[in-house]
């Protein structure tokens, strides 16, 4: 070979060498760096290969948090004011067989409003009661009472009786009272430190929201939802009012810490009620035969 055609032959490959590295260099721009593993965390939602984001699965609402009502034995033998501040009420008995063994009430004197009045409900005599399950999570009972009938509910040694739209009427007595309200230990005399008060709170406040969350989750009904929202604003504007005349209320919270409790069973009977409803309506669902091949 000439040494002509040996310098043309080193010519063309060098020139191959170069287009060898220029391809290699723009292969490697143009691919970007290599594919990496990635870790996936808690929540999130990995690209599908192709690279579109598939949209989070449906989260099951959380189931409400447990909630053990208290029995009847919590206020049996106590004596109960009300508002922790007056009157007087002890039970004895059983769970299912609940007697009001005391009750007296101060109210106002039928002839004179100006003045205070105290009833000695029944004359001492022992007050049977009527058990009506636990229409809102909590025991319920019934005194049975000519002159004031009237329901309560049993919370963690206190009983709660609703809102009453009449006083009651004792006219030989020349007394009217009103037995509405929380009637639970004296409120000058509760035994209960800072710190278990708060801890108390803490978990009444947490039982009330999961349980609400959980109510909230299967109202299919929007509307509903809107009125279990207004219901339950209403219920911490109510529960106020109730609480600030309960004695000492602003030191234990003793109060606040009971309602919000029962606003907690309430929440949850009234969830476990809707689910009973969806399983009745699934099992009664007519079985459809499949059409004939």
């Amino acid at each position: 070979m000439t040494l002509k055609s040996l310098a043309i032959k080193g010519m063309l490959d060098e020139a191959r060498m170069k287009s060898a590295s220029v391809l290699a260099v723009l292969c490697m721009i143009f691919a970007g760096p290599p594919a990496q593993a990635q870790l996936a965390l808690p929540g999130t939602v990995a690209p599908n290969p192709a690279g579109v984001r598939v949209p989070e699965p449906h989260k099951t609402p959380k189931a409400a948090a447990t909630y053990a009502p208290p029995s009847a034995a919590t206020v049996i033998g106590r004596a109960l004011l009300l508002n922790g501040a007056n009157g007087l009420l002890q039970f004895s008995g059983q769970a299912d067989a609940l007697r009001i063994d005391r009750l007296t009430m101060l109210g106002e004197v039928i002839s004179d409003s100006t003045q205070q009045c105290r009833i000695d409900v029944g004359g001492g005599a022992t007050i049977e009661t009527k058990s009506l399950g636990r229409p809102d999570g909590l025991l319920r009972f019934e005194a049975d009472i000519p002159a004031c009938p009237f329901e309560f509910d049993i919370l963690d040694g206190s009983v709660l009786v609703p809102v009453q739209l009449q006083s009651c009427i004792f006219k030989d007595a020349d007394c009217q009272a009103n037995p509405s309200g929380l009637w639970g230990p004296d409120g000058a005399r509760i035994v209960m430190d800072v710190k278990a008060m708060e801890q108390a709170r803490a978990r009444a406040e947490a039982a009330m929201a999961a349980n609400y969350r959980a109510l909230d989750a299967r109202l299919k009904d929007r509307a509903k939802a809107d009125d279990l929202a207004r219901e339950q604003n209403r219920f911490l504007s109510d529960r106020d009012d109730i609480c600030r005349a309960y004695s000492h209320e602003n030191m234990y919270n003793f109060c606040a810490i009971r309602l919000t409790e029962a606003r907690a069973a309430f929440l949850k009977a009234r969830t476990d009620e809707l689910r009973d409803v969806v399983a009745k309506s699934r099992g009664s669902a007519p079985h459809h035969r499949k059409p004939p091949q």
